[in-house]
């Protein structure tokens, strides 16, 4: 008897998952905004979305491309390894967003596979809200071929440490963080919830939402380099090292990479807990001033 080896099914890269809906209430912005700890006011008012709440919208269309591309018999490999989140605009309460997704390539590696997912997230009237692009991780499978595209990089220049942080911020993941964050945005994974599922699972316990603690970080960026002004961020991108448990403190350091012209400044960061990174090759763009109705106009293409 022969057995056959799993392959990614080629055939499901770059289609596009069918839209799903999304209506932001200004109460599941409150909501998030509270169960990340969030101190920026119109956040916690639900005027306006923080940053990491736009995986919220997409959270439905983004297991999908993987689950036509990654052979059923893998899936439990799955981790959710990089995230890169282009902004265009806020997102704003009583709006509906429309958001799909597709796989774009995966590649093949000694210890496993990267594949990447492309998500958009658009207005009612078809404009660009924000871009995503989510990299997976299939532990220990390589079907030995490497296909399409994946993420573009944002990895930290070490160099840059010599200069010193301009931001160097500890914040705590409270005990109850999972239980309150789970609920806010959606996300009902038991290893988050389950003390005796996350053990089963190879964790030591409990661990907090990874997009939770990038919240966390966004916050530090934000408000000591942002003004607190959401609409300032344009990019922010990250590599998920290390699960962090409840309870445990966060240290974030960031770091100026560049000055571009248009206004923007590009910062490198990273975040730690006693010293080991859970949070590594992390990238933000900032422009240097509030966005205007003007400035938030583009084409049809997302571009300004």
């Amino acid at each position: 008897m022969t057995t056959t080896t799993p392959q990614f099914n080629e055939a499901g890269l770059d289609v596009w998952t069918e839209p799903v809906a999304f209506t932001v209430e200004p109460e599941r912005l409150a909501a998030y905004a509270a169960a990340t700890n969030d101190p920026i006011p119109s956040h916690l008012a639900g005027e306006v979305a923080p940053p990491v709440f736009a995986i919220v919208p997409v959270f439905d269309s983004l297991l999908e491309p993987a689950l036509e591309v990654v052979p059923l018999a893998v899936i439990g490999k799955v981790l959710h390894g990089e995230q890169d989140f282009r902004f265009h605009r806020p997102i704003r309460p009583g709006e509906t967003l429309t958001s799909r997704a597709r796989m774009t390539g995966w590649q093949g590696l000694p210890n496993g596979t990267r594949a990447c997912v492309y998500l958009e997230c658009c207005g009612a009237d078809g404009e660009l809200v924000n871009e995503q692009y989510v990299t997976f991780f299939i532990r220990g499978f390589d079907d030995g071929r490497a296909l399409g595209e994946l993420s573009p990089g944002h990895r930290f220049d070490e160099e840059l440490r010599g200069a010193g942080p301009l931001v160097d911020l500890t914040q705590r993941i409270d005990d109850d963080q999972t239980f309150r964050y789970s609920p806010a945005a959606g996300d009902p994974m038991p290893i988050h919830l389950d003390e005796q599922v996350a053990i089963d699972s190879g964790l030591p316990g409990i661990i907090a939402h990874g997009f939770c603690v990038l919240a966390f970080t966004s916050h530090a960026i934000l408000e000591h380099l942002g003004a607190g002004d959401v609409s300032r961020l344009k990019r922010l991108a990250v590599r998920f090292a290390k699960p962090v448990l409840p309870g445990q403190e966060i240290r974030t350091r960031v770091f100026e990479a560049s000055r571009a012209g248009r206004g923007t400044t590009t910062y490198a960061f990273e975040t730690t807990v006693d010293g080991v990174p859970v949070l590594r090759d992390g990238l933000a763009v900032l422009t240097t001033c509030s966005s205007t109705p003007q400035s938030e106009t583009r084409d049809q293409h997302g571009n300004p």
